[in-house]
């Protein structure tokens, strides 16, 4: 009878253990392929090109990474605001495009280290001149909704002076009401306003900085064996030099 008992305990440990385990890494491969979700508007990080492909930084280490692994990276334009839904809803596999690594949404996703830094600065017109936070007061200021820029803006002493805070779903957006003066301001992402500013030429943005940040790939908390993949495979393109490549190809020396 004892014999009995213990090999149901055995049996019933294993059921468990086998719902518990993490299979993410192994379902990428037995599908082939992983999914990345992504504000297809980011530049230069992710992001449709003349030609409506979507390209980028971001986009080509997660296809290296995916070659690496031996399978193939998928992307999906998502809402910004919502894409944290979408991964936990397992519509994407993860969010790879500048996701800034926040207390807040480390408690909701698995971030791997981080691969990028980058800041929140202020943008303004070249006729407006370079605004600093405290320029900001009695003015109307354009931020990305759910976007770290708005986060930087909501903790600042200078919240409650701003005559407005108008959310957008993308940064471009944001900017183009800018140059059509229905802003005196933006706060965003260093990386993709002076990208996008290289083109037109039309802002001037701040030396002072709203937020030091770093980015993240984010993935579901119990994925840990596949973030841990990528990890390792972002260690290896630093280690072999071809992440300096993509990094210069997209963002200069």
């Amino acid at each position: 009878m004892k014999k009995i008992i213990i090999t149901m305990v055995m049996m019933l440990s294993l059921v468990v253990t086998s719902f518990g385990a993490d299979r993410s890494l192994e379902d990428v491969k037995k599908k082939g392929y992983f999914t990345v979700g992504l504000d297809a508007t980011f530049a230069p990080m992710g992001y449709r090109d003349e030609n409506g492909e979507i390209v980028g930084f971001d986009i080509d280490l997660a296809k290296e990474v995916a070659n690496r692994m031996g399978v193939e990276a998928k992307f999906r334009p998502c809402e910004w605001d919502a894409i944290i839904f979408d991964l936990r809803s397992k519509n994407i596999d993860m969010v790879w495009n500048g996701m800034t690594i926040t207390p807040v949404r480390e408690k909701q996703v698995l971030f791997t280290k981080a691969y990028l830094s980058n800041n929140q600065i202020i943008f303004s017109r070249k006729d407006s001149g370079t605004m600093t936070t405290a320029d900001l007061a009695g003015k109307v200021v354009g931020v990305q909704l759910g976007s770290s820029g708005a986060q930087a803006v909501e903790d600042s002493d200078i919240k409650s002076q701003i005559k407005e805070l108008k959310k957008y779903a993308t940064n471009v957006e944001a900017l183009m009401d800018l140059e059509a003066g229905r802003l005196d301001a933006v706060v965003m992402d260093e990386v993709s306003g002076k990208y996008y500013n290289q083109k037109k030429s039309t802002l001037n943005y701040s030396v002072e900085n709203l937020a030091e940040e770093g980015y993240g790939v984010a993935l579901r908390k119990q994925d840990k064996a596949l973030t841990d993949e990528i990890n390792q495979k972002l260690d290896e393109m630093r280690a072999d030099g071809t992440f300096d490549k993509i990094k210069e190809k997209w963002l200069g020396k």
